[in-house]
């Protein structure tokens, strides 16, 4: 009876303990290399918003600009996903906007707030309900002169012994006034994972 009850709690405490193992969460750094799987991670994310912006902020036109004091206005399309994967691009083009908006060589207007920007400017100017002496007027927002613009693909191979990904990142920025390309910068990464003796 007490052998029975010493070995049911010997085989509990054993399961708590490698459940309580199979769970444990530790901190990282998050600029620490991914390399868990092939598929698009953080680690990537990074080193393309990098690139990207360290190419465009030493483009020659732009370090004139720079170089003279403007502070060129963007704004930001969606990057296209055309790999087979569930990717955040909007996550990609966060990262690249905030860094491009600390460099302080841009300004941006923000497209995905437009729908709520309208609506406050008319609740101010036609609700009734704001003192029109300080309600914001129509027709005072800048336009942006330059649209940032993007796409992510990718190419897979794979074989018994290895698998392949090979990302191309592209980004481009195009003049609102005249559709002329400016400037495009490219960014490639391959990875490759190397299969188990299992398959795995």
């Amino acid at each position: 009876m007490n052998y029975n009850h010493t070995l049911r709690a010997l085989l509990t405490c054993s399961v708590l303990g490698l459940t309580a193992c199979a769970s444990q969460v530790n901190y990282v750094d998050p600029n620490s290399v991914d390399t868990v799987t092939t598929d698009f991670g953080s680690t990537d994310l990074q080193m393309i918003a990098s690139h990207e912006v360290d190419n465009l902020l030493a483009f020659p036109p732009v370090q004139r600009m720079i170089a003279n004091g403007e502070r060129p206005i963007l704004f930001v399309d969606h990057i296209r996903n055309k790999t087979m994967e569930h990717i955040d691009t909007e996550s990609v083009t966060d990262t690249i906007m905030t860094k491009l908006v600390q460099s302080g060589a841009f300004r941006f207007v923000d497209m995905t707030a437009a729908a709520a920007l309208r609506k406050q400017l008319d609740y101010q100017n036609n609700s009734g309900m704001v003192d029109p002496s300080k309600a914001i007027a129509m027709g005072q927002q800048i336009g942006a002169q330059y649209m940032l613009y993007g796409e992510l693909s990718n190419i897979t191979q794979q074989n018994s012994s290895e698998r392949s990904v090979y990302y191309k990142f592209t980004l481009k920025l195009t003049s609102v006034r005249t559709g002329e390309l400016i400037w495009i910068g490219e960014k490639q990464i391959r990875k490759i994972q190397k299969k188990s003796l299992f398959g795995l």
